[in-house]
C-alpha cells in the first residue's frame, strides 16, 4: 500500500488537477457562473433561464479542445458585469485564436460575442457557440422560434427524447421558464440548430452553430474571420419562492414499486487475466452477471472467449455474451454467428443471455445520412437464436442510447433490448458529469417506447467511454485530467465515481431496467486497482479497492427486493433508492455535490455507514466497510462532498 496520505483531491476525484473554479457574477437580478472560459447556470431572480453558453472548438473526432486563456479581464458593479479574454487552441499542428466579450446588465440582457481566425488552417467538426436550455420544467413546454429567413413558428420542446433535431435553421428561440419569465435567445453569425442532448445523457437541449447537414469535418482557412454573437433577453415576474426548509434536504420514501434489478459488470478480453488474478476478491462483489465483449475485428477468438467465461465463473456470476458481428452481408453474418454458437457449444453453452450487434452500428450515422451496409436485423436475430438455442437474445446498440433511438430494433425477434451510455461525451467537467443523473429519468420514459413491451437492460456503462461512436477512439488520458471523451477517467477511482455510479443505478432501477451493468471489474472502468498503462495516483495496482467497489457490492445485495423511491424536499439534492429487505428497509443515497449537504433521513433510520473522503483509505482496504452500521442519535446528518450513505430502518 502506498505509504503517503492521499490528498483530498485524489480521494474525491482521482486526480490532483484542481476542479474548474466557478466565479459568481451578478448584475441586479441577473447572475451567471463563469468557469474561466464560459458561462453556466444563467439565472434571473434566482431561477435558471439558460443552463450554459459556450464558445467551443471541436476536432475531427468531436473532442473539445481545451483553450489557453490570456488577458482575462472581469469587471462588475451593482448594475453590470463584463468579461473579456483572448484564447487559443491547438491540435496536431493547427491553431485557432479567438477573442471573447461578455456583458450582462440588471435589465436581464446578456451578450456573448466571439471573433476568431487561424494562421494555419483548422480542421474542425464545430467551431463557435453552443447554447444549452435546461430540461426540468422546459421539456414539453412551448417555444417560439425564428428561422434565418425571419419566419416565426410556434413549437414545443420534446418530451420523448427526439432522435433527430427538434428545431432547425434557427436565428432565435423564445420560451417561458417554469416561473413564468420570458427568455429570448438570439444567435447571430451563422445558422443554428438544436439537438436533444438527452440522447447522450446530457441534461439539456443543445443549440449549436452550423447545421449537421453540411459537410464535416470542414476547414477554416487562414484569413477567414469567424464572428458570432449570442444575445439573451430575460424578463417577466420573478419566480415565487419555493417552500424549502433552508438548506436542509428533508428525505421521504415513496410506496414500494418495482424491484431492484440484477447488477453486473463488463469484461473486455484483455482484462480477463487481471480479473482472474483478483477473482477471490471480485467474488465478494456478489454481482449477477458479467458481460463478455467479443469483437473479431480486434482479434477476439475462442481462446479469449474461454478466458472471459472462466473469469465470470470465478467471480460467481452468469456470463452474458456481447457479440459484434463483422460481416455486413446477411449470408456472411449468419455464418459468422453460427460459428460463434459452435464455440459457445464447445464451452458447454455458458451464456444465459446473448446480445448481438452488427459492427457498423458501433459507429454513429448522423440524421439525414445514409446508413452503412449491415445485415438485416431480424435475420441476424433469428440466426443468433438458432446458434444459441439455450440463451435469451438481446439486441439494440452497444454504442450510446442515441444510436438506439435513431435505429430502433425490430423487437418481435428479441427477448430484450439493450444500450449503453457514457457520462462525458460532450463535456468533461464535474458539474456536467453529475448533471447527467438529472437526465436519466427522461431516458427511462423513452426506452419503453423503443422496447415495445420487452424487458430492457443498460450497460456496461461508466463515466468514461469504452468506444467512440463519433471518432476513431476515446481520448487517451496520460495526464490523468478531466476532459470529454476520456477512456480512463480519474473520477472512476474517487468518491465522486462512487456517487455517480450509485445515482446512475438508482435512476435506471427505479425506471424499470431488468438489468444494469456498471463499467467493469478491472481496468479503466473497474472497481479495484490492477496494473494499468495509465496513471492511478496513490493506488499501486495490487488489488486495492476503489470507492465504487462498496457501491457495487452493496447494491448487488438488493437484487429482487421491492424498491421504495427516494424523494427530497430540494430537487436533485440527493440521488439514491431504498429497498424493502426481510428485516427492514435499506437506504442508499449520495450527495452529488462538491459542497457539504445537510439531510434529514426518513423516520426510523437510526444506523448508518458513510463512504466519503475521510474513509477513503479504510475503504481501499476493507471490503466490508459499509456492512458495519453505526447507531446515530439524530436523523439530521451532514454529508461531505459526494459522500455515499447506507442506512437501515428495522421492520
Amino acid at each position: 500500500m502506498t505509504h503517503f496520505d492521499p490528498s483530498r483531491a485524489i480521494r474525491l476525484y482521482g486526480t490532483e488537477e484542481p476542479p474548474a473554479q466557478e466565479r459568481l457574477l451578478s448584475a441586479g437580478p441577473l447572475s451567471v457562473l463563469f468557469d474561466g472560459a464560459n458561462l453556466r447556470d444563467i439565472r434571473m431572480h434566482g431561477e435558471e433561464a439558460i443552463r450554459a453558453i459556450s464558445f467551443v472548438v471541436r476536432d475531427k473526432d468531436w473532442a473539445t479542445l481545451i483553450p489557453e486563456i490570456t488577458d482575462l479581464v472581469v469587471e462588475q458593479d451593482a448594475e453590470r458585469f463584463r468579461i473579456g479574454y483572448r484564447a487559443g487552441v491547438a491540435s496536431k499542428g493547427e491553431t485557432f485564436d479567438y477573442e471573447v466579450a461578455i456583458e450582462g446588465s440588471a435589465a436581464g440582457v446578456l451578450t456573448y460575442s466571439g471573433r476568431g481566425e487561424t494562421t494555419t488552417g483548422l480542421l474542425t467538426n464545430r467551431t463557435g457557440f453552443v447554447v444549452l436550455h435546461p430540461i426540468e420544467g422546459v421539456s414539453g413546454s412551448t417555444a417560439t422560434i425564428t428561422h434565418t429567413s425571419g419566419e416565426t413558428v410556434e413549437t414545443r420542446f420534446p418530451v420523448e427524447i427526439d432522435p433527430v433535431q427538434p428545431m432547425m435553421d434557427l436565428r432565435e428561440i423564445s420560451h417561458r421558464t417554469p416561473g413564468g419569465q420570458e427568455v429570448s435567445c438570439l444567435m447571430e453569425g451563422d445558422a443554428f440548430e438544436m439537438e436533444d442532448q438527452r440522447n447522450w445523457t446530457d441534461a439539456s437541449y443543445k443549440t449549436y452553430v452550423r447545421p449537421l447537414a453540411l459537410p464535416w469535418p470542414y476547414r477554416i482557412e487562414p484569413g477567414e474571420v469567424l464572428e458570432q454573437k449570442i444575445t439573451l433577453n430575460i424578463k417577466g415576474p420573478p419566480k415565487a419562492p419555493s417552500c424549502q426548509d433552508g438548506d436542509l434536504a428533508v428525505l421521504t420514501l415513496g410506496e414500494a414499486e418495482g424491484t431492484v434489478p440484477a447488477l453486473g459488470v463488463g469484461l473486455q478480453p484483455e482484462d480477463a487475466p487481471a480479473a482472474l488474478q483478483q477473482a477471490e476478491t471480485l467474488r465478494r462483489l456478489g454481482i449477477s452477471h458479467v458481460i463478455c465483449h467479443h469483437d473479431p475485428r480486434r482479434g477476439h477468438d475462442a481462446a479469449t472467449l474461454s478466458r472471459q467465461v472462466e473469469a465470470a465463473a470465478a467471480m460467481g456470476a452468469e456470463p452474458w455474451l456481447e457479440a459484434v458481428v463483422e460481416h455486413v452481408d446477411d449470408g456472411g453474418a449468419i455464418r459468422e454467428i453460427a460459428a460463434l454458437g459452435k464455440i459457445a457449444a464447445g464451452l458447454d453453452h455458458p451464456f444465459t443471455t446473448v446480445l448481438v450487434s452488427p459492427a457498423p452500428d458501433l459507429k454513429c450515422t448522423l440524421p439525414g445520412s445514409v446508413w452503412p451496409p449491415a445485415p438485416d436485423a431480424a435475420k441476424l436475430y433469428a440466426a443468433t437464436r438458432t446458434a444459441f438455442p439455450k440463451s435469451r437474445i438481446g439486441g439494440g446498440m452497444f454504442s450510446f442510447f442515441t444510436e438506439l433511438n435513431r435505429k430502433r430494433p425490430p423487437t418481435e425477434a428479441l427477448d430484450l433490448v439493450t444500450f449503453t451510455t457514457a457520462a462525458i461525451f460532450h463535456a468533461g467537467d464535474d458539474r456536467s458529469l453529475m448533471e447527467t443523473l438529472e437526465c436519466l429519468p427522461h431516458i427511462v420514459r423513452t426506452v419503453p417506447v423503443i422496447a415495445n413491451g420487452l424487458p430492457w437492460s443498460v450497460g456496461p456503462s461508466a463515466i468514461g467511454l469504452r468506444d467512440n461512436p463519433y471518432g476513431e477512439a476515446p481520448v487517451a488520458n496520460p495526464g490523468n485530467i478531466r476532459q470529454a471523451v476520456n477512456f480512463n477517467d480519474p473520477r472512476q477511482r474517487g468518491i465522486m465515481g462512487a456517487a455517480w455510479n450509485l445515482g446512475y443505478f438508482a435512476a435506471f432501477a427505479e425506471g424499470g431496467a431488468e438489468a444494469i451493468a456498471l463499467g467493469g471489474a478491472v481496468g479503466p472502468f473497474g472497481v479495484l486497482s490492477v496494473p494499468t498503462p495509465f496513471p492511478q495516483p496513490w493506488f499501486e495496482g495490487k488489488g486495492e479497492l476503489y470507492p465504487v467497489w462498496h457501491v457495487v457490492q452493496g447494491l448487488a445485495k438488493l437484487r429482487g427486493r421491492p424498491i421504495r423511491p427516494l424523494r427530497s424536499s430540494i430537487a436533485g439534492a440527493v440521488r439514491g433508492l431504498a429497498a424493502v429487505m426481510e428485516g427492514g428497509t435499506e437506504l442508499w443515497l449520495c450527495n452529488p455535490s462538491p459542497s457539504a449537504l445537510d439531510v434529514r433521513l426518513p423516520e426510523g433510520f437510526a444506523a448508518t455507514a458513510v463512504l466519503d473522503a475521510s474513509s477513503f483509505v479504510a475503504a481501499s482496504r476493507q471490503p466490508n466497510l459499509l456492512d458495519r452500521l453505526t447507531p446515530v442519535g439524530t436523523r439530521t446528518l451532514s454529508l461531505d462532498a459526494y459522500a455515499v450513505l447506507r442506512a437501515f430502518k428495522p421492520a
